[in-house]
């Protein structure tokens, strides 16, 4: 079995296994505790998983999370996930050496994807962070499944899902 059909096959089952657990609570906070502790236990190219919360001053404050020792507070716009916050979009960086501002919270971090979220009115409240410590070990796979998790993660308990989850 390839590598890619083995990681999306750990999605799915990620995402089965979330969906049950997160209609335990309507505490986005716990839903975000749970959502990081799932992936960074059950994807073994995760080294560091968590959420940003964004704050009135533009910083980015440290949420749940697994792995080593945090960066507590992002400067506004800043590094990768300030940029996926003002993009609005998911950021895969490949080499993180080699991306402007970059901040480097764990000099072992090679890639990153982070996956902005956004509050019920449709404002930016924050995003999802994966580190690994090998290059290139992110791709649009990562991409289109923590979408899908992020989603399911912030969407109010008893919603019926979108068309496109």
């Amino acid at each position: 079995m390839s590598r890619a059909r083995i990681k999306e096959d750990r999605y799915r089952r990620i995402f089965e296994q979330l969906e049950l657990e997160l209609s335990k609570s309507p505490d986005p906070v716990a839903r975000m505790a749970t959502t990081a502790a799932l992936l960074h236990h059950k994807q073994t190219h995760f080294f560091w998983t968590g959420f940003y919360r964004l704050q009135p001053d533009g910083s980015l404050l440290v949420g749940p999370y697994q792995g080593t020792l945090a960066c507590q507070v992002l400067p506004p716009d800043q590094g990768v996930c300030g940029a996926a916050l003002r993009r609005g979009e998911t950021v895969v960086v490949q080499d993180v050496g080699l991306f402007p501002g970059h901040i480097a919270c764990d000099a072992r971090t090679r890639s990153e994807v982070v996956v902005p979220y956004r509050g019920p009115d449709g404002s930016p409240q924050g995003v999802l962070d994966v580190d690994s410590t090998k290059p290139s070990d992110f791709d649009d796979l990562d991409a289109e499944w923590l979408e899908k998790i992020v989603q399911m993660l912030f969407r109010p308990l008893g919603s019926t899902p979108r068309k496109d989850d």
